[in-house]
């Protein structure tokens, strides 16, 4: 009863903003032609009742012709028809006379004038048959053209009817919006209600299957030389500076620090990428050195602005990589002096997945360095190992969730398992899938809590860029 309740939920939103859709359509169109053909609509009424009345005048006067055709045609067809009965009754009279016994009696001139007179009657007989013959098509056409004319004179009657009671100017208008547009906005309003569901529809048994089959995407053949290690994080995490380390970090998760830190303000993480680091959110970033010579400093950080985020921390040892997005870095903790933190940006234009998914770019960060990383609810990580048994480990996530992965890890987009959610616009097309051995970090949750609003066009378009980029 749930899920039937939910379907004639979205069933009646849709068909309601079908409506409005429809309503707004040809009020636009009643605006254009009351702007472009702007009259008085009194006097138009007038004129048009004056060019009905003259219609209707008219069309009576042919009427009345017509019914004094059909008369005259009617009252010719009997007088046709009177005179072949009796040419046909004199002919059979003179035929009885003529024949059988009275022929003896009969003189040869006589027979004969009274043969003449026989044929006669009988051509007299087919004449006048053949005038009612023809008086009755006459008749009948001309029946015809009266239903005709009173058919288009009841068609006058209900539009003089029309006009007299057209008085206000929004309904005018909007009857001729309809009129004219009307069937064009209803066929775009359905195909605007059908076409999404059935393009999703497409997608899911048709694409989604095909793509998932496809070759996975994999930024690393080799074992990986090292293991990253995430440290168990929560609402807020306590950072260790060691001497000669340096913290940047968005200053909405700053919380507290050391007061024998030096502090600055680095405007971008990384000057080789302004663009990304200006989409990812990575940009007037506080940055906390510690100098001291033998000291450790701490920083503690946690989010300012959302209950939700919780933070956990990445530790990369050398020679160990992880592919993040980097939206998902709060911090970014390396030792001092190193100038190249090792961010290897992976492009993937030829494959089918990217195209699948939207993503064409993978940043890869590598050790040595720790990442402060945030998410939703807490950042999970789960390890793949083949187990005895099984020919690959792997593991699937919610395209949404994925916040990073070893670059070992084959991966590749998979058809999401629920087709109602997918419809519903709940979860994507795509689960993320991960083969191999190797790291995988999800956020703990990628749906909105309750009170959150969901996200707008424009928005979906940002995350769809962003996405474009790897971010």
């Amino acid at each position: 009863m749930g899920a039937l309740g939910k379907f004639i939920s979205w069933l009646l939103q849709k068909l309601t903003l079908s409506v409005a859709v429809l309503v707004v359509g040809v009020a636009g169109f009643a605006l254009w032609i009351f702007l472009r053909e702007h009259v008085d609509l009194d006097l138009r009424r007038q004129e048009l009742v004056r060019t009905i009345n003259g219609d209707n005048r008219r069309i009576r006067a042919a009427l009345d012709g017509v019914e004094l055709r059909i008369a005259e045609m009617q009252a010719s067809l009997v007088r046709h028809e009177q005179r072949a009965r009796e040419a046909a009754r004199v002919a059979a009279e003179l035929d009885q006379l003529s024949g059988g016994l009275n022929r003896l009696g009969t003189s040869a001139d006589q027979a004969r004038r009274n043969a003449e007179r026989l044929a006669s009657l009988r051509e007299i007989e087919a004449a006048a048959r053949r005038e009612a013959a023809g008086q009755r098509e006459a008749l009948t056409r001309a029946e015809w053209e009266r239903e005709g004319l009173t058919i288009a004179l009841g068609r006058l009657d209900g539009q003089l009817r029309e006009a007299e009671k057209q008085k206000s100017a929004v309904v005018h208008y909007a009857r001729e919006a309809w009129s004219r547009y009307g069937a064009y906005v209803a066929i775009t309003v359905a195909v605007w209600l059908v076409a999404p569901t059935l393009g999703r529809l497409v997608a899911y048994f048709l694409v989604a299957p095909f793509i998932s089959t496809r070759r996975p995407v994999r930024l690393r053949e080799t074992a990986e030389p090292a293991v990253p290690a995430v440290t168990s994080g929560g609402a807020a995490v306590e950072l260790t500076l060691e001497p000669g380390d340096v913290l940047w970090v968005k200053e909405s998760f700053l919380q507290a620090s050391d007061e024998g830190l030096l502090r600055r303000t680095r405007l971008l993480l990384d000057w080789r990428m302004p663009f990304t680091c200006l989409a990812a959110g990575l940009k007037e970033l506080v940055e906390l050195r510690n100098a001291a010579p033998v000291a450790t400093q701490r920083v503690t950080c946690s989010s300012q602005r959302s209950a939700q985020v919780e933070l956990a921390v990445l530790e990369l040892p050398a020679g160990a990589s992880v592919v993040l997005r980097p939206r998902f870095i709060a911090g970014f903790m390396g030792p001092l002096g190193r100038k190249d933190r090792a961010i290897r940006k992976h492009w993937r234009w030829f494959t089918l997945q990217a195209w699948a998914t939207g993503q064409f770019r993978y940043f890869e960060f590598v050790g040595p360095c720790r990442l402060l990383l945030a998410g939703s609810r807490g950042v999970r990580a789960e390890t793949l190992r083949t187990e005895p048994g099984l020919s690959v480990a792997a593991r699937r996530a919610n395209q949404d969730a994925t916040i990073g992965f070893t670059p070992g890890l084959a991966y590749r987009p998979v058809r999401a398992e629920t087709c109602w959610a997918y419809l519903r616009g709940q979860n994507p097309l795509f689960d993320d899938l991960f083969e191999g051995d190797g790291l995988l970090l999800c956020q703990q949750t990628s749906a909105p809590e309750d009170g959150v609003r969901t996200p707008g066009f424009g928005e979906r378009l940002r995350d769809g860029l962003l996405r474009i980029f790897g971010l």
